[in-house]
């Protein structure tokens, strides 16, 4: 059974951003919506999307706010026309054609989401403070906020708010219908904490043989986190992520911003045995080489520009 998902990232009073992560959730029952349909007439980019969405992938972009396609237990904002001009030609360039260029053209139509939906504002929920990037829906729809706050010359962010959630997402969507070997369950199955991986920062998640505090949540979305964060990183962020994980207890408390010493200083086999397992599965269930895909999708990273 496809399942949903979230794609949330903690914040505070003080800008404190940590890795942007997904969690599980049930769907939501929408009450009917009070306001009938509207009748909009197609414009020039409603054009484009049926010749770069529609037909090529049946995939429905969704930029006009529909309240039965939201979370209505937040308070959302419309994505901008120019925003979602922006991000359509990013999400066809960055994710779908990176695919198509890896896997052929066939792939995204037959795998990829059949409506990606836009929200201009965050979405945050006050009690939890978090603040939700994306959510995934069974497999079928992907929903992508804080499109207004698009900046499409920060790659680091894009990737941050918006890419990584789309291969974390899609990471989901292909285990859920060919599961990775069970024993990648294994590897960290002492030092996952459905709750308490907020507790722990970056650094500290590094030591333990994670990519992200997020990763050390349960074993699925450790999977994924290896993956999207792989795919969307570049070498010297990678790097960071490795060396972080080679030190040790006193060596942290000297080296890491956190200050704080948890951990073995063997982080980073732990981690290169989590993405051996990722390399051969997605090869082997897919024909997808996941180097390959990155190499592509940092080439692609570099012609933003002229979108």
């Amino acid at each position: 059974m496809m399942r949903s998902f979230k794609y949330i990232i903690l914040y505070s009073f003080l800008f404190f951003i940590s890795i942007s992560t997904f969690t599980s959730c049930g769907e939501d029952d929408l009450d009917e919506s009070t306001f009938g349909k509207i009748k909009v007439e197609r414009n020039e980019f409603d054009s484009w999307l049926l010749d770069n969405y529609i037909k090529p992938y049946n995939i429905d972009l969704k930029y006009r706010f529909e309240d039965i396609e939201s979370d209505m237990s937040y308070n959302l904002v419309p994505a901008e026309l120019e925003k979602s001009k922006e991000m359509a030609k990013l999400i066809k360039h960055l994710w779908l054609g990176a695919y198509d260029e890896v896997c052929g053209e066939i792939f995204m139509k037959q795998y990829g989401p059949r409506i990606i939906n836009l929200i201009g504002s965050s979405a945050v929920n006050p009690d939890s403070k978090t603040e939700v990037l994306g959510t995934a829906d069974k497999g079928i729809k992907v929903t992508l906020y804080k499109i207004n706050s698009l900046d499409k010359t920060n790659i680091e962010l894009l990737n941050l708010y918006y890419f990584r959630t789309m291969h974390h997402e899609f990471a989901h969507i292909l285990h859920q219908t060919k599961n990775y070997p069970i024993e990648f369950n294994e590897i960290s199955v002492d030092n996952y904490s459905p709750t308490g991986w907020m507790n722990r920062t970056n650094e500290q998640a590094h030591r333990m043989g994670f990519v992200s505090n997020y990763a050390s949540s349960e074993a699925r979305e450790d999977f994924v986190e290896v993956i999207a964060n792989f795919l969307t990183r570049t070498d010297a962020d990678w790097n960071e992520i490795l060396r972080q994980a080679t030190f040790t207890d006193e060596e942290a408390k000297e080296e890491l911003p956190d200050k704080q010493a948890t951990g073995t200083g063997n982080g980073k086999t732990i981690i290169l045995s989590k993405l051996k397992i990722a390399r051969e599965w997605l090869k082997s269930a897919w024909n997808i080489d996941i180097d390959k895909l990155r190499t592509v999708i940092a080439k692609r990273s570099t012609e933003i520009d002229s979108l």
